[in-house]
Protein backbone atom coordinates (compact mmCIF):
# COMPACT_ATOMS: atom_id res chain seq x y z
CA UNK A 1 0.00 0.00 0.00
CA UNK A 2 1.23 3.48 -0.88
CA UNK A 3 0.32 6.01 1.76
CA UNK A 4 -0.26 9.56 0.61
CA UNK A 5 0.18 12.36 3.11
CA UNK A 6 -3.04 14.32 3.62
CA UNK A 7 -1.07 17.55 3.12
CA UNK A 8 -0.52 16.43 -0.50
CA UNK A 9 -4.28 15.98 -0.84
CA UNK A 10 -4.81 19.45 0.63
CA UNK A 11 -2.42 21.08 -1.82
CA UNK A 12 -3.79 19.05 -4.77
CA UNK A 13 -7.33 20.12 -3.96
CA UNK A 14 -6.39 23.72 -3.18
CA UNK A 15 -4.56 24.06 -6.52
CA UNK A 16 -7.79 23.04 -8.24
CA UNK A 17 -9.92 25.49 -6.25
CA UNK A 18 -11.29 23.02 -3.70
CA UNK A 19 -10.60 22.44 -0.04
CA UNK A 20 -10.04 19.20 1.83
CA UNK A 21 -13.30 18.83 3.74
CA UNK A 22 -13.54 16.24 6.50
CA UNK A 23 -15.70 14.03 4.24
CA UNK A 24 -13.21 14.24 1.36
CA UNK A 25 -10.34 13.41 3.69
CA UNK A 26 -12.21 10.42 5.16
CA UNK A 27 -13.06 9.09 1.69
CA UNK A 28 -9.45 9.52 0.51
CA UNK A 29 -8.15 7.80 3.64
CA UNK A 30 -10.62 4.92 3.15
CA UNK A 31 -9.62 4.50 -0.51
CA UNK A 32 -5.96 4.53 0.52
CA UNK A 33 -6.46 1.99 3.32
CA UNK A 34 -8.73 -0.38 1.38
CA UNK A 35 -6.92 -0.12 -1.98
CA UNK A 36 -9.52 -1.70 -4.33
CA UNK A 37 -12.83 -0.89 -2.65
CA UNK A 38 -16.42 -0.43 -3.72
CA UNK A 39 -18.35 2.66 -2.64
CA UNK A 40 -20.22 0.50 -0.09
CA UNK A 41 -16.95 -0.72 1.47
CA UNK A 42 -15.67 2.87 1.51
CA UNK A 43 -18.86 3.95 3.29
CA UNK A 44 -18.38 1.27 5.96
CA UNK A 45 -14.79 2.47 6.51
CA UNK A 46 -15.81 6.16 6.62
CA UNK A 47 -18.62 5.43 9.08
CA UNK A 48 -16.08 4.06 11.56
CA UNK A 49 -15.12 7.72 12.08
CA UNK A 50 -18.18 9.67 10.89
CA UNK A 51 -21.41 7.72 11.37
CA UNK A 52 -23.54 10.45 9.74
CA UNK A 53 -22.02 10.13 6.26
CA UNK A 54 -24.38 8.56 3.69
CA UNK A 55 -23.77 6.67 0.46
CA UNK A 56 -24.71 9.63 -1.77
CA UNK A 57 -21.95 11.69 -0.10
CA UNK A 58 -19.46 8.90 -0.83
CA UNK A 59 -20.54 8.69 -4.50
CA UNK A 60 -20.41 12.49 -4.98
CA UNK A 61 -17.02 12.66 -3.29
CA UNK A 62 -15.60 9.79 -5.36
CA UNK A 63 -16.90 11.42 -8.55
CA UNK A 64 -15.23 14.74 -7.67
CA UNK A 65 -11.98 13.09 -6.57
CA UNK A 66 -11.86 11.14 -9.82
CA UNK A 67 -12.49 14.29 -11.88
CA UNK A 68 -9.60 15.90 -9.99
CA UNK A 69 -7.33 12.95 -10.72
CA UNK A 70 -6.92 11.85 -7.09
CA UNK A 71 -8.72 8.50 -7.38
CA UNK A 72 -9.34 6.11 -10.22
CA UNK A 73 -11.82 3.29 -10.66
CA UNK A 74 -11.84 -0.09 -12.33
CA UNK A 75 -14.56 -2.63 -13.01
CA UNK A 76 -13.47 -5.89 -11.44
CA UNK A 77 -16.63 -7.84 -12.17
CA UNK A 78 -20.34 -7.37 -11.97
CA UNK A 79 -21.60 -4.64 -9.71
CA UNK A 80 -20.05 -1.45 -8.48
CA UNK A 81 -16.61 -0.29 -9.61
CA UNK A 82 -13.70 -0.36 -7.20
CA UNK A 83 -11.60 2.68 -6.39
CA UNK A 84 -7.91 3.18 -5.66
CA UNK A 85 -5.60 6.18 -5.40
CA UNK A 86 -4.71 7.55 -8.82
CA UNK A 87 -1.13 8.47 -7.91
CA UNK A 88 -0.21 4.82 -7.94
CA UNK A 89 1.22 3.45 -11.19
CA UNK A 90 -1.22 2.42 -13.90
CA UNK A 91 -1.82 -1.28 -13.62
CA UNK A 92 -3.92 -4.16 -14.82
CA UNK A 93 -6.14 -5.99 -12.40
CA UNK A 94 -5.87 -9.78 -12.38
CA UNK A 95 -8.97 -11.05 -10.59
CA UNK A 96 -9.21 -14.60 -9.27
CA UNK A 97 -12.67 -16.04 -9.90
CA UNK A 98 -12.28 -18.48 -6.99
CA UNK A 99 -10.88 -16.47 -4.05
CA UNK A 100 -11.56 -12.99 -5.56
CA UNK A 101 -7.99 -11.85 -4.84
CA UNK A 102 -6.93 -8.86 -6.97
CA UNK A 103 -3.35 -8.87 -8.24
CA UNK A 104 -1.87 -5.68 -9.70
CA UNK A 105 0.30 -6.16 -12.79
CA UNK A 106 2.26 -3.46 -14.58
CA UNK A 107 0.58 -2.42 -17.85
CA UNK A 108 3.81 -3.25 -19.69
CA UNK A 109 2.84 -6.92 -19.31
CA UNK A 110 0.19 -6.25 -21.97
CA UNK A 111 2.31 -4.02 -24.25
CA UNK A 112 2.48 -6.55 -27.08
CA UNK A 113 -1.29 -7.11 -26.94
CA UNK A 114 -2.15 -3.39 -26.84
CA UNK A 115 0.35 -2.76 -29.65
CA UNK A 116 -1.45 -5.32 -31.83
CA UNK A 117 -4.82 -3.69 -31.07
CA UNK A 118 -3.39 -0.31 -32.07
CA UNK A 119 -1.76 -1.63 -35.26
CA UNK A 120 -4.70 -3.78 -36.38
CA UNK A 121 -7.69 -1.67 -35.34
CA UNK A 122 -6.26 1.77 -34.53
CA UNK A 123 -7.64 1.14 -31.05
CA UNK A 124 -6.10 2.91 -28.05
CA UNK A 125 -6.68 0.94 -24.85
CA UNK A 126 -7.45 2.35 -21.41
CA UNK A 127 -5.57 -0.23 -19.38
CA UNK A 128 -6.19 1.36 -15.98
CA UNK A 129 -9.82 0.22 -16.16
CA UNK A 130 -8.90 -3.24 -17.38
CA UNK A 131 -9.46 -6.48 -15.48
CA UNK A 132 -8.50 -9.99 -16.53
CA UNK A 133 -10.36 -12.85 -14.86
CA UNK A 134 -8.95 -16.28 -14.17
CA UNK A 135 -7.45 -18.23 -11.29
CA UNK A 136 -4.54 -17.07 -9.12
CA UNK A 137 -1.53 -19.30 -8.56
CA UNK A 138 -2.81 -20.62 -5.21
CA UNK A 139 -6.23 -21.51 -6.61
CA UNK A 140 -4.71 -22.99 -9.79
CA UNK A 141 -2.77 -25.42 -7.63
CA UNK A 142 -6.03 -26.67 -6.08
CA UNK A 143 -8.87 -28.43 -7.92
CA UNK A 144 -11.50 -26.04 -9.25
CA UNK A 145 -14.79 -26.02 -7.32
CA UNK A 146 -16.81 -29.02 -8.51
CA UNK A 147 -13.81 -30.55 -10.29
CA UNK A 148 -13.54 -34.32 -9.83
CA UNK A 149 -10.00 -34.96 -8.59
CA UNK A 150 -10.29 -38.71 -9.25
CA UNK A 151 -11.24 -38.24 -12.93
CA UNK A 152 -7.60 -38.44 -14.07
CA UNK A 153 -6.95 -41.77 -12.28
Amino acid sequence: MVTTDSTDWKSDLRQRGYRLTPQRQLVLEAVDALEHATPDAILVEVRKTASGVNISTVYRTLELLEELGLVSHAHLGHGAPTYHLADRHHHLHLVCRDCEKVIEADVEVAAEFTGKLRATFGFETDMKHFAIFGRCEDCSNRPAPGEDVSAGS
